[in-house]
C-alpha cells in the first residue's frame, strides 16, 4: 500500500493516516496510542486536537542531564530576604512533627 508520495510505503493498515502527521484527533489518538507513543519516542511531535482545536502535544521526553555545581551556583547568588530574621522570630521555637500521633 502506498500513500500519495510514491517514495513512502505504508507498513500497516493504519499508518496511512499517520504520514507527515502534525495533528491527530483525540479519537484516532486513543485508537492508535501505542503507535503514537513509539513515534514520540523516536522524536516525532504530534498535536492532539479536540473538536478540531489543538489541545495537547505528544512528543519525546527531554533527556535528563547531570548538572555541575558551576552551572547552578548563580542560582544561589541572589540577595536574601531582608525580612527573613524578623519572620523567623515570629515562630514560637517549638517544632512539632505534623505526622506524630497525638
Amino acid at each position: 500500500m502506498t500513500t500519495g508520495d510514491p517514495d513512502r510505503r505504508c507498513l500497516c493498515s493504519t499508518c496511512a493516516t499517520f504520514w507527515a502527521m502534525g495533528e491527530i484527533g483525540l479519537r484516532e489518538m486513543r485508537q492508535n496510542a501505542s503507535e503514537l507513543v513509539r513515534r514520540a519516542e523516536a522524536g516525532e511531535r504530534v498535536t492532539i486536537t479536540v473538536a478540531g482545536r489543538p489541545a495537547a502535544v505528544l512528543g519525546p521526553v527531554s533527556p535528563r542531564t547531570w548538572r555541575h555545581w558551576d552551572e547552578l551556583d548563580g542560582i544561589f547568588d541572589q540577595p536574601t530576604d531582608p525580612d527573613w530574621a524578623a519572620d523567623r522570630d515570629l515562630l514560637d521555637g517549638q517544632v512539632v512533627d505534623p505526622w506524630a500521633q497525638r
